[in-house]
């Protein structure tokens, strides 16, 4: 049993790589751990796969001198096994093997507490039984290993159907949610707001970002995937009100057949007004480039590419400003960097700023300020830049109501502000007006 009290299931992990490739087995850890399993030993090689075990026979039998030694339950390889490979690994180490995709899925089960992502994820794992049912019995026949138990008693044919059959089951009960979900969506259209979709790796502060700009608990913890259905709550950007959504993080080589299971949930990205991506920029710059191309691609992948993005490079309490500049310079190749800290609501501010630029096109508000000669001086400068709906000379005071550009807004705010006067919005002009309006 993984994850009850002490009893935890022994595993060791397994991962292969090219020389060119950064080693990954402490993120191979983490998920291992994620899923509940106790790591007890690793094993990394150098090498392209081999056709029998993955990893070259040398090593495999060393994997099961190792396995024996430790007492290990379980093995976790960090890559997509081919059955075959599976059930010889097994019949070597007398072990069950598991791949990255088994993997995940086993964490996605562990963290799913909706209705929604649950048949989600019982759809990928029926997808991914139905690819390999056919090879599972042949194999099983003979001779049972460990992962393959019970599987020689069938015929294959009768197998594959039955697998097939709760695979369309599975697609019936999610279009359903799916139809609900697109009721919403048109709802929300039809009110007028905006939407702001968050992406980004898993772990790199999403959920924290959400909550720091809704004032919404969702779940946070340091662990991987702790958000697997989405969220939507109101956020106020300068008078606006904004649709910002939290959704599943996204991984390295995450499986297609995974990607295609949360394809419903992901279409929320896909029908946002803006992408905010999150990426944790105390990482080492190699990490925060592997990471951000994994977004990207994977955001191609569900047809989200184009789309307008902001990029906020998260976690700058970690660093120094020195490392972050030079991190900044070295990703100039993307637009849109926004440095903050979640966490500590750092530079907030300008994000929602960066945020209004792309959802609203005029800001309404109004400012109280002390008359004299340095606020009549800004008044005229603020006739040239905003649209002066009103002004009201009070005893020793102006009172002016106006519209003006987001950025110029801020520009207003800092220097009412700064003359001892106050501020306050009374609404937007979005991009995205009300339907009749």
């Amino acid at each position: 049993m993984r994850g009850g009290g002490n009893c935890r299931t022994k595993a060791i992990i397994v991962n292969v790589r090219e020389r060119s490739e950064k080693s990954r087995i402490e993120e191979l850890r983490s998920l291992a751990e994620a899923a509940g399993y106790e790591v007890v030993g690793s094993i990394e090689q150098v090498t392209t796969p081999h056709s029998q075990y993955y990893i070259g026979k040398g090593k495999a039998r060393e994997l099961a001198r190792l396995a024996s030694e430790l007492g290990a339950e379980r093995i976790i390889f960090g890559d997509e096994l081919k059955v075959t490979q599976a059930y010889n690994l097994a019949k070597l180490t007398g072990l069950e093997v598991i791949d990255r995709f088994q993997l995940i899925l086993e964490i996605f089960d562990r963290r799913a507490s909706t209705r929604e992502a649950k048949l989600q994820i019982e759809l990928a794992r029926w997808r991914y039984e139905l690819a390999h049912a056919r090879e599972k019995v042949r194999l099983a026949r003979m001779g049972e290993q460990p992962g393959f138990l019970g599987l020689g008693k069938y015929e294959v044919d009768i197998y594959h159907e039955a697998v097939r059959r709760q695979v369309f089951s599975i697609q019936e009960k999610l279009r359903r949610i799916r139809r609900t979900r697109e009721l919403h969506r048109r709802r929300r259209r039809e009110l007028g707001f905006p939407s702001v979709s968050l992406a980004g790796y898993t772990n790199s502060g999403k959920s924290t970002l959400f909550h720091a700009l809704t004032g919404e608990s969702v779940p946070i913890d340091r662990g991987v995937f702790t958000t697997l259905s989405t969220t939507t709550r109101l956020l106020d950007l300068f008078g606006e009100p904004v649709l910002l959504t939290d959704t599943v993080g996204f991984i390295d080589k995450l499986p297609i057949t995974l990607i295609e299971a949360f394809r419903s949930t992901l279409e929320e990205t896909i029908f946002a007004d803006l992408i905010l991506l999150v990426i944790d920029v105390s990482e080492p710059l190699e990490e925060i480039r592997r990471k951000m191309g994994c977004c990207l691609n994977t955001l191609r992948e569900i047809g989200a590419s184009g789309m307008p993005m902001l990029v906020a490079l998260n976690k700058i309490d970690l660093i120094s400003e020195g490392e972050l500049e030079r991190k900044i310079r070295s990703l100039s190749e993307y637009s849109g960097l926004i440095p903050i800290s979640a966490l500590h609501g750092a530079n907030l501010d300008a994000l929602k700023l960066r945020m209004a630029e792309h959802l609203i096109k005029r800001v309404k508000f109004s400012f109280r300020v002390p008359i004299n000669e340095e606020a009549l001086s800004f008044l005229s400068w603020i006739y040239n830049h905003a649209n002066v709906l009103e002004v009201a000379y009070l005893d020793s005071h102006l009172r002016v109501s106006l519209l003006a550009k987001p950025d110029v807004t801020e520009k207003i705010r800092h220097g009412i502000e700064g003359l001892g006067g106050t501020f306050k919005y009374e609404g937007a002009e979005s991009l995205y007006p009300q339907i009749g309006s």
